[in-house]
C-alpha cells in the first residue's frame, strides 16, 4: 500500500511545490500592494475604507488564482487533479464573493466619510448615508447570491437538475413567490425607502406611541433607538404601509409647547416676561419662538399654551422641561393667589 501511494503521490512532487510557491509568491505581492495602498490612503482618506476592506480577501483570492493557475496547467492524468481543480475554483469564487460584499460594504463607509452626519445641519449627509447603506446591503446580498449561484454551476448534477426543472418553473417560482413574500416585500420596501426616503438614519420618529431615532436600517427591518435606551425592532414595509411621524423630515427645527393652568387673574405680561428670561438664558432656545397664548378657559381656570423652538427634539424637550419648572416657580414664589384654586360659596341655611 506505501508502495501505491509513493507512486501517486511521486507524480504530485512539482505540481505541489510550484503551486506552494506561486501562492507564497502571490502573498507577498498582495501584502506589498496592501501596504502601497495604505500608504495612499494616509493622503487620501476616502481610500482607507476600501484598502481595509480589500486586505483579507484580496490577500486570499492572489494566492488561490496563482495556486488555481499552476493546477490548471498540471496534466490531466494526474490522480485526483480533476477534485482538486473543483475545490480550487469553489475556493475562488467564494473569494471573489467575499471581495465584492466587502467592497459594497466599503462603499457606505466611504460616503460616511465624505458626508459626516455629526455636524450641525446633517439632513443632506443623513439623505446621502441612507439611500448608500440600503443599497449597498442590497448589493452585497446580491452578490451573495450571484456567488453561490456559480458556486452550484460547478456541479454538473445541478446542471443537469436545472434543465430539468425548466418545464416546470412557472409552478416553482409562483410557490417561491408565495412562501417568499415577506422577504420579497420587505427588499423591496428597502429599496422604496432608499429612493423616496420616508425616514433616514438618525432621524427622529414617533412609531407606535414611541420617540426615538432610527439607528438602523437593515434588510427587513429597521431599529429604533427609544429615549430610555431601549430597541424598537419594526418591518421595513411598516413605514410604507402605515402612518407614523417623523420630526425631522424636511428639518431638525421644532417647536415645543408646555400647557399650564392658571386663575383668571395671572398676570400675563409678567409671564410672557419671565419667559423670555428663561429663554435667553437657555443655550436649548434657538431665538425663534418664545411666547404664551390663552388657548382655553373653563369654570375654574384657563389654560396657557407656552410656544418655544429649539434646532433639534432633544434640546426642545430639555428646554420645555425647564420652562415648565420655571413658571411654575415663578408663580408659586411671586404669585402664588394665582394657581388653580377651587372656588366656594358658604352661605347659612335660612339665607
Amino acid at each position: 500500500m506505501s508502495a501505491e501511494w509513493i507512486a501517486r503521490a511521486e507524480p504530485w512532487l512539482v505540481p505541489a511545490l510550484s503551486s506552494a510557491v506561486a501562492a507564497a509568491l502571490a502573498l507577498v505581492g498582495a501584502r506589498i500592494g496592501i501596504a502601497l495602498l495604505r500608504r495612499l490612503a494616509r493622503r487620501k482618506p476616502l481610500v482607507g475604507p476600501f484598502v481595509s476592506a480589500a486586505a483579507s480577501p484580496g490577500t486570499a483570492l492572489a494566492a488561490l488564482l496563482a495556486a488555481s493557475s499552476v493546477l490548471q496547467a498540471a496534466p490531466n492524468s494526474l490522480y485526483g487533479i480533476g477534485a482538486l481543480r473543483h475545490l480550487a475554483t469553489l475556493a475562488l469564487i467564494a473569494a471573489a464573493t467575499w471581495l465584492a460584499m466587502r467592497l459594497a460594504a466599503a462603499i457606505a463607509d466611504a460616503v460616511a466619510l465624505r458626508f459626516p452626519a455629526n455636524v450641525a445641519d446633517n439632513l443632506e449627509a443623513r439623505r446621502i448615508q441612507t439611500q448608500t447603506r440600503v443599497l449597498t446591503r442590497t448589493l452585497a446580498s446580491l452578490a451573495a447570491v450571484v456567488g453561490v449561484s456559480f458556486a452550484l454551476l460547478t456541479f454538473p448534477d445541478v446542471r443537469t437538475l436545472g434543465a430539468g426543472l425548466l418545464a416546470s418553473a412557472g409552478v416553482i417560482g409562483l410557490t417561491v413567490g408565495i412562501a417568499a413574500k415577506p422577504v420579497l416585500g420587505n427588499l423591496l420596501a428597502g429599496l422604496q425607502i432608499a429612493f423616496t426616503q420616508p425616514i433616514r438614519l438618525d432621524d427622529v420618529v414617533i412609531v407606535e406611541g414611541e420617540w426615538g431615532r432610527i439607528e438602523e436600517i437593515g434588510h427587513a427591518f429597521v431599529v429604533v433607538a427609544l429615549w430610555d435606551q431601549r430597541r424598537l425592532v419594526v418591518p421595513l414595509q411598516y413605514f410604507i404601509e402605515k402612518p407614523f411621524q417623523n420630526w425631522t423630515r424636511s428639518s431638525s427645527q421644532i417647536l415645543g409647547t408646555v400647557f399650564l393652568w392658571v386663575d383668571y387673574g395671572a398676570p400675563l405680561e409678567a409671564l410672557r416676561a419671565e419667559l423670555r428670561r428663561v429663554c435667553e438664558a437657555s443655550a436649548d432656545w434657538d431665538r425663534r419662538v418664545c411666547l404664551i397664548q390663552v388657548t382655553d378657559a373653563s369654570e375654574r381656570s384657563m389654560q396657557l399654551r407656552v410656544l418655544v423652538s429649539s434646532t433639534d427634539a432633544g434640546r426642545a424637550w430639555n428646554l420645555r422641561c425647564a420652562v415648565r419648572e420655571a413658571l411654575i416657580a415663578y408663580l408659586r414664589n411671586t404669585h402664588p393667589e394665582f394657581l388653580p384654586r377651587l372656588r366656594a360659596e358658604i352661605g347659612t341655611a335660612g339665607a
